[in-house]
């Protein structure tokens, strides 16, 4: 069959879509209108090419966007009245056309600061009441009876504009926003659970970002209205959203759940031997440091409602299954990163139960507070702290944590190291204030390194004074064995004394000796009071007197900087002055203990005869009384504010990746097939 032949390339142009000649009409300032009054109409029945109406903003120089003003007000106008039409067509084309301007615009803005987005999308004529119709129509499709996907466009909009800035305060438009809140719509769509299941997550998202405009300059309705918030389903909604953007992370850290673990359990045989293998100059590769950031929004808005709502803590214990979690963003596992150890990932899945929250974070917490060796895992790490500080601090948090009646079988991650296998074996079921303390023991033995984490350190123990002091406070006998916590915190202080000269050109080491020393007090003192039992007790002094060279070193370079001139004076003073106690029990007992063993011709005496001497010599004990050491200065965000405002960019710049041009396109193609295949009514 004879075929012709094409003639050149040149000869013949490629004939554009109608849509791109409007495009680039219209961003010449073309009138486009005034030969065709339905102009608009027709415009939004043609599908978006979103890179080209973005190539064609792009194109445009400062001076060229500015003169374009009126144009673009016109499109904005347009997108805005076609929101409110029944047409559904054109409610999606305009809604895609909508989004595609703001993003690039923001891009725009990125590039160029000196850009008035603000005058250019709204004009200077009553852009408030611009806003407020499009805000009203969002409100409309939020709260009606219309397809998921066109409420998830609505939600993907409302997302560009609270991300479009990095520091959302100098974002203009979501002031907006405030004058008119979505808080209601937005709450309302996580009280169901198909539509918490749809849209939750970029609810919660959005929320968080909204809370965080100006929240510490001006009166913010998102902050006013979350912290008042008793809604138990909606609470439950909130928390049951983040329990599945974290429960997501951490299933995929302990190796994935797939049904085919051939392909990942053989892939994890091959790397597992590898893990965490490195000196302070190599990053570790695992899971918490891959770059996705899907849960790290989530985290953020587990902070802010534990920060803000008490009403909250009730949904810290509401237990659910996992099984029926509502989706989160789907986290895939690079091939340079490996997942850790077998056994962890076995008892995870051995370890089918209902969980909550609680749960769920702490599991989540054990794997960041792993990794402490960017900038980026150590803010992470950070905000899991002061999280925890928030809910420590609540009266019925603590109550829910130490309810001996309410145990879980909680996994905890564990960081392989050089003096210990990780074993398989089956987590206790006990109290989640154990776990906690598990959790803050982990941490503690796992960051004695060169590059000293020592601000996280401070966070860490001050969560545990936190704990501790309400069981003194309320008498609360936790059934545990408290000696890898009293060693934790003796390593802390052997790590402090060691490398005294290199951590303080960096770290006020003394204030952290004394926060250590001072729950060491808290235990001598009052620890009769929440000890389990006397045994404990007599533990507490074992391990004291065993440890005297620690406490004695501590005790003297305390002394040397105190008698000195130097910047810590005034520190080791009071650091000295704490150990008192300290020193009068392994002043007291040593003694006695070598006096025996004189006696008694002995040289290495096992601990049941160290614990008899010491149970026979606490009448002659003499120690001083000290008061409010179970006192602590409660969490203020003022001084984690530079921390928070960098999390917060952090999880816009992702929420921007979900929020892209493909996104919607997914939606609007859905949306539109939903709406060509209605059936249509026959008339009779």
């Amino acid at each position: 069959m004879a075929t012709r032949k094409r003639s050149g390339s040149g000869s013949k142009r490629h004939l554009k879509e109608k849509v791109v000649q409007i495009y680039e009409s219209f961003f010449r300032g073309e009138d486009l209108t005034s030969d065709n009054p339905t102009f608009w109409d027709e415009f939004f029945l043609l599908k978006p090419k979103i890179p080209q109406l973005e190539a064609e903003i792009q194109k445009l120089t400062p001076d060229q966007l500015t003169n374009m003003e009126d144009n673009i007000n016109l499109l904005v106008i347009q997108c805005i009245e076609m929101l409110g039409q029944e047409h559904h067509i054109r409610l999606v084309y305009a809604l895609q056309t909508f989004s595609a301007l703001l993003t690039t615009m923001y891009q725009r803005v990125a590039q160029d600061p000196s850009i008035n987005i603000k005058t250019i999308l709204l004009g200077t004529e009553n852009p408030n009441s611009k806003m407020q119709k499009l805000l009203e129509h969002c409100n409309s499709v939020m709260s009606g009876d219309v397809p998921d996907s066109l409420k998830s466009m609505v939600l993907k909009l409302l997302l560009i504009i609270a991300t479009g800035i990095d520091n959302i305060d100098d974002n203009p438009l979501v002031e907006y926003l405030m004058m008119h809140s979505l808080f209601e719509p937005l709450i309302h769509l996580l009280c169901t659970s198909t539509e918490r299941q749809q849209h939750g997550y970029d609810v919660v998202l959005l929320l968080m970002f909204l809370v965080n405009y100006k929240k510490h300059e001006a009166a913010n309705p998102y902050v006013v209205k979350l912290s008042i918030l008793d809604d138990e389903l909606a609470l439950n909604g909130y928390g049951q959203v983040i329990t599945a953007a974290l429960n997501d992370y951490v299933m995929t850290t302990f190796g994935g759940m797939q049904n085919n673990t051939g392909g990942w359990l053989s892939s994890l045989t091959s790397m597992v031997g590898g893990i965490f293998l490195t000196n302070d100059e190599t990053q570790p590769v695992f899971r918490g440091q891959r770059s996705s950031g899907g849960e790290e929004g989530m985290l953020m808005a587990l902070y802010e409602a534990a920060h803000l709502n008490r009403n909250f803590m009730t949904t810290l214990a509401h237990s659910s299954a996992t099984a029926s979690a509502p989706p989160s963003p789907p986290a895939t596992l690079p091939p340079h990163q490996s997942p850790p150890n077998l056994a962890q990932i076995q008892a995870l899945i051995d370890n089918e139960q209902p969980t909550n929250l609680l749960v769920t974070f702490f599991q989540y917490c054990s794997i960041v507070m792993a990794d402490t060796r960017t900038e980026a895992s150590i803010n992470k790490c950070n905000l899991c702290f002061i999280t925890l500080t928030c809910i420590v601090e609540e009266q019925f948090a603590n109550s829910i944590m130490h309810d001996q009646n309410l145990t879980f079988k909680v996994q905890l991650y564990r960081l392989p190291m050089r003096h210990r296998k990780i074993v398989p074996e089956e987590p206790p079921s006990q109290p989640l204030a154990s776990t906690l303390i598990d959790l803050l023991v982990e941490f503690m033995m796992c960051h004695l390194l060169k590059k000293f984490p020592g601000e996280l350190y401070e966070v860490c123990v001050g969560v545990l004074q936190r704990v501790l002091s309400y069981q003194k406070r309320c008498r609360v006998r936790l059934s545990r064995d408290w000696r890898p916590l009293w060693a934790a915190l003796i390593a802390l202080l052997k790590f402090l004394a060691t490398n005294e000269t290199v951590l303080l050109r960096r770290h006020n080491i003394f204030s952290m000796a004394q926060q250590v020393v001072n729950i060491f007090n808290l235990f001598i003192t009052f620890g009769d009071t929440f000890l389990p039992t006397p045994a404990s007790y007599d533990q507490l002094y074992y391990e004291l007197i065993r440890m005297t060279q620690v406490f004695d070193n501590l005790f003297f370079m305390a002394l040397r900087y105190s008698t000195g001139d130097g910047e810590f004076k005034a520190e080791a003073l009071r650091l000295a002055n704490c150990l008192v106690n300290v020193r009068a029990i392994t002043l007291h007992f040593s003694p006695k203990i070598d006096a025996w063993l004189a006696s008694q011709n002995l040289s290495t005496p096992t601990e049941d005869q160290i614990l008899e001497v010491v149970r026979k010599n606490y009448d002659s004990l003499i120690l001083k009384l000290q008061e409010g050491l179970e006192s602590y200065e409660r969490y203020s965000e003022k001084s984690y504010r530079a921390l928070l405002s960098k999390l917060v960019k952090g999880a816009a710049a992702f929420a921007r990746q979900r929020s892209d041009a493909a996104a919607l396109g997914h939606h609007s193609a859905a949306l539109i097939s939903h709406y060509t295949t209605l059936p249509v009514p026959t008339i009779c």
